[in-house]
């Protein structure tokens, strides 16, 4: 089991790394601020529950073969890249192509001025979406992989199960965190959009975020 001292400094950590500027919060405040508080709330849920993901396969030994072998871990980082570039992609094609209109602002309602490719979709959809994105982030694999280890205790008992459990304690901040990015960035865009013009281009901004970080984890 983990001793408390060993759980606090592992907790504090994860929240600074969790905080700090990366893709993950990118995604969850971009399209929080293009989509909404529900979308973003959404997509934030997926992305901090998809560390579940990453800390089974730490504990399975899966992380240090994807690791060890140079061609899987390339795989990966072209699906995940072309993943991103492709939800991107979408977003900015409908952005382009659909006008500036007056939009009515209601309290049920974001107030932007939504693109197709994230208009339709549901807030399971969105969810779905945020746990893909970093479930198949190699680059998040490699963190749990590095990460978690230096905070296990052989002392304390099972090495796997201290692994799981840390994973978990990450996931839980992350969630809570990403959650709460989620739904301030939503405010904020909601503020925003009340002009259409305005609105579309967080749209845009949006599409352009997805797309350079796929572009940037394939490069």
């Amino acid at each position: 089991m983990l001793g408390l001292d060993q759980s606090l400094l592992f907790l504090a950590a994860a929240v600074l790394l969790t905080l700090a500027p990366g893709p993950d919060n990118l995604m969850v405040i971009s399209l929080g601020m293009a989509r909404g508080r529900r979308a973003g709330v959404a997509f934030g849920l997926g992305c901090g529950l998809g560390c579940l993901s990453h800390t089974l396969l730490a504990v399975l030994g899966v992380s240090a073969a994807i690791a060890a072998s140079p061609h899987a871990f390339m795989a990966l980082r072209i699906v995940g890249g072309a993943y991103l570039i492709w939800l991107g992609a979408n977003a900015l094609r409908s952005t382009w192509r659909r006008p500036i209109e007056p939009i009515t602002v209601s309290a049920e309602t974001s107030s932007a001025p939504l693109a197709p490719a994230f208009q339709q979709a549901s807030t399971l959809t969105l969810f779905t979406r945020g746990l893909i994105a970093n479930a198949i982030n190699p680059k998040v694999i490699l963190f749990f992989l590095a990460f978690l280890p230096q905070f296990v205790k052989p002392a304390n008992g099972s090495v796997g199960l201290q692994l799981a459990l840390l994973g978990l304690l990450f996931t839980l901040q992350a969630v809570l965190i990403f959650s709460v990015i989620g739904f301030l960035a939503g405010s904020l865009g909601q503020q925003l959009a009340r002009n259409p013009r305005i609105g579309l281009w967080l749209d845009r901004l949006a599409g352009v975020i997805f797309v350079g970080l796929g572009l940037r984890l394939l490069w």
